[in-house]
Parts: structure tokens; sequence; C-alpha cells
């Protein structure tokens, strides 16, 4: 994949029908996950093979710092900037991270109680339950800094979130659309997802995983209830497949004939890793059970390509917009992402 990578271009998919490996610029919203994989990678091996391919994207994706159109800097700048000064804190790496707070921290409206997902021309105010997960760029700025005022958007963000993204059983709309100027919600629905009411899979996986981060960032019991109710809408859901790898959609017409996400399995995993540290002890086997089997699903023939097939993508089978007609059936480049994380994460569970 390195090697077919052009300069100051990023891995999104490859469509092994037409041999198209599938790249974007800095500003879209996966850019972080090629760097932090490889910086996962590095981590696991304990050797630096990757350092200069990671020096070489962190000079042009770290303009996006002071990129304010995006809700997406969690997932650009934290999952690659976050996690390389992690391991090695710089004071270059913090300034990066400050100001990518800075920008995210912009499109928070308080009358509405939500960062803004996607712009839109009329008084929509479009917010999408990823938006969950760039939160923890907030928390660590907060942390650095001293500035409380991230946290309290963060809190305000997760709180609003709870309150109208989710349905009686704990499953999650895709999107809400609130007024801009008085801050009601206008209406719920889907993008991604097959229908307004349906439970996208992967807005499952990213909720699951939001309110676990929130959990451990301020240990308010109400977004650990929160990530177990979620956890258990999709483990006890009689549409997840035995091998606890979802169907794209839970409400997927065409069950069990439906397409599979590799991509949303991979973040389940990593979410209930994290998550079963936090619970009783039934709950914690039913968790780290589920995750290990995702996690044997996923790196088995099935899903997990050949050496040199794949256009350099580990995973397989990942399913990006089925509404739009987009990323169907493909390697996805968070998919590499959470599956590595998972991975690294079981590893020091075994610790």
């Amino acid at each position: 994949m390195m090697k077919n990578l052009p300069e100051n271009r990023y891995p999104k998919t490859y469509y092994a029908d037409k041999q198209k490996f599938e790249t974007s610029k800095s500003d879209w919203w996966c850019s972080g996950f090629y760097p932090g994989t490889l910086i996962y990678l590095d981590e696991a091996t304990k050797k630096s093979v990757f350092e200069k391919e990671i020096d070489r994207v962190f000079q042009d994706l770290q303009k996006e710092q002071f990129n304010k159109t995006t809700h997406d800097l969690g997932f650009m700048m934290f999952c690659s900037f976050g996690n390389a000064n992690r391991l090695n804190p710089t004071p270059e790496y913090a300034t990066i991270l400050m100001n990518s707070a800075k920008s995210l921290a912009s499109r928070f409206d308080g009358k509405v109680g939500c960062i803004k997902s996607w712009d839109a021309k009329d008084d929509s105010y479009l917010v999408i339950i990823d938006n969950m997960m760039n939160l923890e760029l907030l928390f660590w700025a907060s942390e650095y800094s001293g500035d409380k005022s991230y946290y309290d958007i963060a809190i305000k963000h997760a709180n609003t979130t709870l309150k109208n993204h989710f349905r009686p059983d704990h499953s999650s709309y895709h999107v809400i659309n609130y007024n801009s100027k008085t801050g009601e919600v206008k209406q719920k629905k889907t993008a991604q997802g097959y229908a307004d009411e349906s439970a996208w899979a992967r807005g499952q996986a990213w909720g699951l995983y939001g309110y676990t981060v929130m959990y451990r960032a301020t240990k308010d019991k109400k977004y650990l209830d929160q990530a177990v109710a979620i956890a258990e809408f999709i483990l006890n859901n009689p549409n997840l497949p035995k091998d606890k790898v979802p169907y794209w959609d839970f409400n997927a017409p065409n069950i069990p004939d439906a397409l599979r996400d590799s991509s949303a399995g991979a973040v389940m995993a990593s979410a209930l890793l994290e998550l079963n540290s936090y619970v009783d002890k039934e709950h914690s086997k039913k968790y780290l059970n589920a995750a290990k089997t995702i996690l044997e699903t996923l790196t088995t023939n099935e899903y997990i390509a050949e050496e040199g097939t794949n256009g350099g993508f580990l995973l397989k089978h990942g399913v990006g917009h089925i509404p739009q007609k987009s990323e169907i059936d493909v390697p996805l480049t968070y998919g590499d992402y959470y599956l590595v994380e998972a991975m690294l994460r079981y590893k020091k569970l075994g610790k």
C-alpha cells in the first residue's frame, strides 16, 4: 500500500473488480486512520518500521488542525497525532491537537447543545451519531490545557445525543436534524442506514464506543449505563449472526443474505474490549467473549485478505454507504484501524 500511495493522498478503499485503489486528500474524514494504523503496528511490533512513512504523512495532514468545516477532527487528528502523542509526547503534537480541538469546538452551538456534523443551507442543524467519536479529542484538550470549556462541550454534546438520538430499545438513529434557531428536534432519520427507523450497524458501533469513552473520561454512571444498553441491544439482537460480525443494518431487508460490515464488527470489538473492564463479572465475560468471537471471525480467510491482495488493506467485506451506492463490500481504511486497535487491546488484556 505504501508503494502505491500517491504523495499527499490517503487510502480509502480498493475495488478488486476494477483493480482500483481509491484515495483521498487530507480533508477527507478518514485521513487519520492510515497513519493511526501504522502507529499501532509500530507499537505492537516495538519496531519503528513505519516511522518515516508516518512523518511523511504528518507533514501533509497537520494542516487540518485549522479545518473548521468538519466535525471529524477526532477521527482525523486524534487517531493520528493523538496516538503519536500518547506514545511520544512532544510540544509540536500537543500544539496540533490543541488547534484541532479549538477547530472542533468552533462547531458547537449552545442553543442546540451539539457540535454540528454537516453544514446545511437552511435552519437545519445536522448531528450524526458518529460525532460521539470526536469527543475524546476535547477531553484530551481539557486535561492538557486546564481549559474546562472543552470538557463542558463534550458533556453537553453527549447529553443532548443521549436525549435525542436513542429509541426506547437503545438503538440509535443515524441523523438528528435540529432547528438551529430554537434547538428543537425537526427530524430523526438515516443517511447510511436502510431506513429512518432501522438500526444501521456502524452507527450502533459508534454509539457503543462513544459512550464507553464518555464513561472513561467522566466516570459518570449514566454513560456506562448507556454503553451497556447499546451493547445489550447489539448482542441480544436476533439479527446478529452467531459469529458476531453484523449485517450492515440490523433491519436490512434481505437477512440472512444481507451484506456484513466488517468495519462495524471491528469497532464493536474494540469498544467491547474496553467496556468489559468497567462492568460486573457477568457482563464482563459476555463482552469479552463477544469481542473474542468477532476477532476470531475477522481474522479468518473469509475476512482477512491474503498478502498482496485487497489493495494492501487488511479487512475485506466492509460496507460504507449502500443508499449512496458507495463503498459496498470492499475494504475500508477505518475497518483496518479499529481491527488493529482491537487486536492490540485484546493482546494487552492477555498480559
